[in-house]
């Protein structure tokens, strides 16, 4: 009972100690090159894309790989993978969900769905997206200290957590974008029969972008390769 006077300035201290632990955390570099992951796709013509200084800036990413994955002469699919060695206010994630519309994109269905990897079920973002006539899927999701997240409360407070008690909060987004050709498409994009193809793909290049950036990753990579198998 003594002790009660001062359990809020022991609070207040952990408090103190803890944002001391987030504001000085470490940057921690990738173990592997970004431009191995997803290099090359058997049947298609890859093309890198470059950022922006303004798009870079503006996200605040460590290190990105940008590409464009054609077949036919017409783009099958894009993948982005952006790594951020340390987050801190002002330089974390930002959403695809809420950049996204910003790029012109409607988001008409979608939301959270799992992708199976080497017997894990993975929690990831889907979303179908219209822009004028044009239609397309989108999957993201966040990877990196281990986990593969979905979910963005999720994210914002394993963020908050590790950076407070582990010293570091390394992570990567990890995005791929589908279009459907005028083909496929039906009078209402999100019809399942009309995108089934589209999401087969889509979960294919999934999975192993879940395996090749983890192969990369500099943290906890043997703790993510045990939940995958």
């Amino acid at each position: 009972m003594r002790s009660r006077p001062y359990v809020p300035l022991m609070i207040l201290l952990a408090g103190c100690m803890l944002t001391w632990r987030a504001r000085s955390q470490e940057a921690i570099p990738l173990a592997g090159p970004l431009s191995s992951v997803l290099a090359d796709m058997p049947g298609y013509s890859i093309t890198n894309n470059t950022l922006s200084a303004d798009e870079r800036g503006v996200a605040g990413m460590s290190d990105y790989v940008a590409r464009s994955y054609s077949r036919g002469g017409a783009v099958a699919f894009t993948t982005l993978v952006s790594y951020y060695a340390r987050q801190t206010q002002g330089k974390t994630i930002h959403s695809p969900r809420n950049c996204l519309p910003g790029a012109g994109w409607e988001i008409v269905d979608g939301g959270a769905t799992v992708i199976h990897v080497d017997g894990a079920a993975l929690p990831v973002n889907r979303f179908v997206l219209r822009s004028g006539a044009a239609t397309a899927v989108a999957y993201y999701w966040y990877q990196g200290r281990g986990r593969v997240t979905a979910n963005e409360y999720a994210v914002k407070w394993n963020l908050l957590r590790d950076a407070a008690v582990l010293g570091h909060s390394e992570e990567a987004l990890v995005r791929i974008v589908l279009p459907v050709s005028s083909s496929q498409r039906a009078p209402t994009a999100n019809e399942p029969q009309v995108l089934q193809r589209t999401d087969s793909t889509a979960r294919a290049i999934a999975a192993r972008l879940v395996r090749e950036v983890n192969a990369v990753l500099p943290s906890n990579r043997q703790a993510l390769l045990t939940a995958l198998r």
